[in-house]
């Protein structure tokens, strides 16, 4: 019996963590595609409220977003029902994000007195932290389209961490200068000056006033420096170790050989490599 079908004739909360972790029944690429298309909308909304709206247009996108944050509480408890360590569950990182991301959401639903500092301080802050939603996507190589090789879910992961670093350095960073600097008006102003002081051009039309400001663009630096080339090699050395084997030498432990190597090029010793000719 396959694994859907154990799902289907056993017990509730099988099939629901089946579902939630499945990529190729039709069922779970739906899901799949809901997630990721609601995930999209989600950091949407809270890129367009940083925007002069109409107030016809905030209440619409408000709605929106409490919709949505609604679903997602859904997939948290269900995610938590289905699981087979609840505990664990709570405290994986991904769940963890997850509950960040709406929080912030339920939080003005819940007290309409902080409706008025929806748009400040720590909760704008929080609300940064959707867009890391985008990394359970990345979990495996297994996606709704197909299965990807290692190497490109690694580049995947490479481009969603340049995105990620670049939207939430923006998005601290508005947080931090909208109510003070006049050149930070929307979200897109944040963006442009992070995407200008990562790539070092630094044009000086944008320049941070608070001290929160400048540490945000010293954070987004050092992350940028350390985190982006640290992702490449892993990249890098797969391309390197594609034409090598797995074969460690007996002598002196070094692997990923030549794949017609018959002798360690460290130490010499004979490894017996096998090697088809023919190819």
């Amino acid at each position: 019996m396959t694994t859907e079908s154990r799902a289907r004739h056993g017990d509730l909360r099988q099939a629901v963590r089946f579902y939630l972790l499945d990529h190729r029944t039709w069922l779970g690429k739906g899901i799949d595609i809901a997630l990721l298309a609601l995930n999209l909308v989600f950091v949407a909304i809270f890129v367009a409220e940083t925007y002069p709206l109409s107030p016809s247009l905030e209440t619409l996108l408000w709605n929106a977003e409490i919709a949505i944050a609604g679903v997602f509480l859904l997939e948290y408890a269900l995610r938590l029902y289905g699981a087979a360590d609840r505990l664990g569950e709570v405290f994986n990182a991904y769940t963890l994000v997850d509950l960040l991301a709406i929080l912030p959401t339920f939080f003005v639903l819940l007290w309409p007195g902080a409706v008025m500092v929806a748009n400040v301080g720590f909760l704008r802050v929080i609300r940064v932290v959707r867009v890391l939603r985008f990394y359970r996507f990345t979990k495996d190589a297994e996606f709704f389209f197909g299965t990807v090789s290692d190497n490109a879910l690694r580049a995947l992961k490479l481009l969603l961490t340049v995105l990620v670093l670049l939207f939430v350095s923006a998005g601290l960073f508005y947080s931090a200068e909208h109510a003070v600097n006049p050149a930070v008006d929307t979200f897109g102003d944040a963006f442009y000056y992070v995407v200008v002081a990562l790539s070092t051009v630094g044009f000086g039309d944008i320049v941070p006033v608070t001290a929160a400001g400048r540490w945000v663009t010293v954070a987004a630096i050092l992350a940028g420096i350390i985190v982006l080339p640290w992702q490449a090699s892993k990249i890098i050395r797969e391309w390197t170790r594609r034409d090598k084997v797995d074969v460690t030498c007996p002598n002196c432990g070094l692997s990923a050989h030549d794949r017609d190597a018959s002798h360690c090029k460290a130490c010499g010793h004979v490894i017996y490599q096998e090697y088809d000719s023919s190819e």
